[in-house]
């Protein structure tokens, strides 16, 4: 079978190794997936790795406006290529990375209105025909749930370790306990897990403030066997706090610092 174009050399010889596959993912919206999705690659591209950042969440593509890119222009149209076709994407390059999101393809504002089959046909052009060059590691921002699309990723790259995030919720945990059963259906390896939202650092006082009521120890995916790669705060404006990737722009905060943390636990577990 032929390689994937990201795994081929660019030149004659020996192809170059294979990238290793970081699927990021969780039961639960709104638990700060893509924030960490983004930060873990740029603070792999800081430490001198070259990375490529796919946002797989098709519907509601948000890593654009994270990386300061609006398309305000509505699409009228994209063609899909047949399986081996060579249709060459283009991606962007943003804080040191490769970036690709179907938000390229459409207006900020404007529906993605994809079935279920057009929706895998979209993910395996955004992963196989992203002209990415030579990557040690993919980083895959998933939509929240076991989709199809996130089915979908694990089938097409089945080497691929997913990094669980939940938030210090009972139904973030509760939800993501279930990711870890679909998970072990499809046969995928869970890397481990990063807590985010853990707790407010006081931008006055920087005493650790706990936001919300502690979740029981036999509930939580940890009680489960994930490991726990990270406990990243809540940050407020001007402290980490904003869409950008703070692991540039603010390194040095509560959250900067903790991110580029877990960055480093995700290299080691690999």
């Amino acid at each position: 079978m032929m390689p994937p174009p990201f795994l081929r050399a660019s030149t004659p010889g020996p192809p170059p190794p294979a990238p290793v596959v970081i699927a990021v993912c969780s039961g639960k919206g709104g638990v700060g997936k893509s924030t960490v999705a983004l930060n873990l690659a740029v603070a792999l591209g800081l430490d001198g790795l070259r990375v490529g950042l796919l946002d797989a969440d098709l519907h509601a593509p948000d890593i654009p406006l994270m990386v300061g890119l609006r398309r305000s222009a509505p699409s009228r149209g994209w063609t899909l290529s047949r399986a081996g076709a060579k249709a060459a994407v283009e991606p962007v390059e943003r804080y040191g990375i490769t970036v690709m999101s179907s938000g390229f393809i459409v207006a900020e504002d404007q529906a993605v209105t994809l079935t279920a089959g057009l929706a895998g046909a979209l993910l395996a052009q955004l992963i196989f025909a992203t002209e990415w060059g030579e990557l040690d590691y993919l980083v895959i921002d998933l939509p929240p749930g076991t989709s199809d699309v996130v089915q979908e990723t694990f089938r097409l790259l089945p080497a691929a370790r997913a990094v669980i995030v939940v938030t210090p919720q009972d139904v973030a945990h509760l939800d993501n306990r279930r990711v870890l059963a679909a998970l072990s259906m499809a046969g995928a390896t869970p890397l481990g897990g990063i807590e985010n939202m853990a707790a407010l650092t006081c931008p006055c006082c920087s005493s650790r403030l706990e936001v919300f009521p502690p979740v029981a120890p036999e509930r939580s995916v940890w009680a489960a066997g994930l490991v726990r790669l990270g406990s990243v705060p809540m940050g407020v404006v001007g402290d980490g706090g904003g869409t950008e990737p703070v692991v540039a722009t603010a390194p040095e905060s509560p959250r900067g610092v903790a991110l580029r943390e877990a960055a480093t636990a995700v290299r080691a577990a690999v």
